[in-house]
């Protein structure tokens, strides 16, 4: 895999997130009491083997960077900071310079490029910080190659009611991808993109050109809605790579609440000791008289049902906390009931709350 080069597309507001991203951007959110977003697609990255992932992110950068610099750039996996790699590896604490926004994930690997595309990469697979799985690549790079394919994109049958929420994939009997729509509104086919996918180095750089020559308003500057699919319509080899494990996009407050939910279903649709640790530095346990997700002890006195409570939250003696997830420096005060619900970090929970409403965002 030394001439594979991940490139990590993290730069999103997360607005979809609501307050859960009012102090911190969304790939830094954590998540299942063990990690943060980011490091899943991170983690993928090193136990496949993949030397080097090239950091695309633009909104609290600083934040970001010092958390995979701390936890991650190292002998299993190098973390190339684009355009801040020097400052960042010189040691200087101080503030990143501004860069100009991007319009989309196709601008983000456009303006970092030279990082991208430098020598060594056959293959470039585009990963995203925002996604929960637990993947090794190297079949799927195996495949690809095999295939003669210009790019190979992860592919998973969900429920057709919920396809409208995704990128769209028909393939043919050979898994020729032939239409990827994004978002649909009435979906001819239950295969989604996963949104990881590898590309041959050269053909991307050269699509990317090509789309780029149509100028600002010619495209809609997003791998999913113009990239995949010039590709498509212009002849290029587009393979699906079925993906069958545990896979979500965590995009909304919702979403969010669910999927850590779905961690406690047995057996656990993502084994709790393949997690990422950055957050406590040991995997969290599975407690059955709770049915939660914890890290040490539940404290006494306190009712925990059915929940993910993060390292460093308190739930005082005497609250109720019931199909919830509790964020790491959260205090559900005591008498206090948590139902359905998300504690936001550092969050002291007074009076009772019940669903999401408080922390989605406003429409």
């Amino acid at each position: 895999m030394d001439d594979v080069r991940a490139a990590l597309l993290a730069g999103g507001l997360g607005e979809r997130m609501g307050r859960l991203t009012d102090d911190t951007c969304k790939p830094l959110v954590p998540y299942a009491a063990s990690c943060r977003l980011v490091d899943f697609s991170v983690d993928n990255a090193a136990r496949s083997g993949i030397p080097e992932v090239v950091l695309m992110s633009l909104h609290r950068e600083r934040d970001l960077i010092d958390h995979l610099a701390r936890h991650w750039d190292g002998p299993r996996v190098k973390v190339h900071f684009g355009p801040h790699d020097e400052l960042i590896r010189s040691g200087d604490p101080g503030p990143l310079p501004e860069r100009p926004p991007e319009r989309g994930t196709a601008d983000a690997l456009l303006a970092n490029a030279e990082y991208v595309f430098a020598p060594g990469a056959r293959d470039v697979l585009v990963q995203h910080a925002d996604h929960v799985y637990s993947f090794d690549y190297g079949p799927m790079v195996a495949a690809h190659r095999a295939s003669g394919a210009d790019v190979t994109i992860g592919v998973q049958r969900i429920e057709r009611r919920y396809v409208r929420l995704f990128g769209m994939v028909e393939v043919d009997d050979d898994l020729v991808v032939r239409r990827l729509v994004e978002k649909p509104a009435e979906p001819t086919s239950d295969l989604v993109f996963t949104a990881f996918c590898l590309f041959r180095a050269q053909v991307l750089r050269r699509v990317l050109d090509e789309l780029a020559a149509l100028g600002e308003d010619g495209w809609q500057h997003d791998i999913s809605r113009d990239v995949l699919p010039f590709m498509i319509s212009s002849g290029r080899r587009v393979l699906a790579y079925p993906i069958s494990g545990y896979w979500a996009d965590i995009g909304t407050v919702e979403r969010y609440h669910a999927e850590q939910l779905k961690l406690l279903r047995r057996p656990h649709p993502l084994p709790l000791n393949a997690l990422p640790t950055t957050l406590a530095g040991r995997s969290p346990r599975y407690d059955a008289d709770s049915d939660s997700l914890v890290v040490g002890e539940l404290p006494r006195g306190a009712r925990v049902r059915s929940s993910v409570v993060f390292p460093g939250a308190v739930v005082e003696p005497g609250a109720v906390v019931e199909r919830s997830v509790v964020l790491p420096g959260a205090v559900v005060v005591a008498g206090v009931v948590a139902r359905e619900t998300v504690v936001g970090a550092g969050e002291r929970l007074a009076v009772a709350r019940t669903g999401l409403a408080e922390l989605e965002p406003s429409r």
